[in-house]
């Protein structure tokens, strides 16, 4: 009985852990990175358009998170290195480009 409850807390754990973590990525997209993604500026893909993330989510997420966190520039934009915002930790730009892909699927 006694393991039960603790695989049941420690689930609920996990759980509220993931709640909040989307809820900090979906805060930190609002504070950083919506001003460009929500209007496409500098060919930044909207946030939530699937057409302009699909190429973008069969890519290596690795690649992605690199794209992120480095900068960008190619023929469909260009990005400075955490859009930035140079506060952000490289963890909080992997948890917001989870979240932005997240909206896309």
């Amino acid at each position: 009985m006694y393991k039960h409850k603790l695989r049941l807390m420690l689930l609920l754990l996990c759980l509220r852990g993931s709640a909040t973590s989307f809820a900090d990525s979906q805060n930190d997209y609002n504070q950083t990175c919506a001003a460009c993604h929500n209007l496409g500026v500098a060919g930044a893909p909207s946030i939530g358009d699937r057409d302009a993330w699909s190429n973008r989510v069969t890519k290596d997420k690795e690649v992605l998170y690199r794209n992120a966190i480095k900068g960008f520039s190619g023929n469909h934009g260009v990005m400075p290195p955490k859009g930035g915002f140079t506060n952000l930790s490289d963890d909080q730009v992997k948890a917001i480009v989870d979240y932005m892909i997240g909206v896309a699927k």
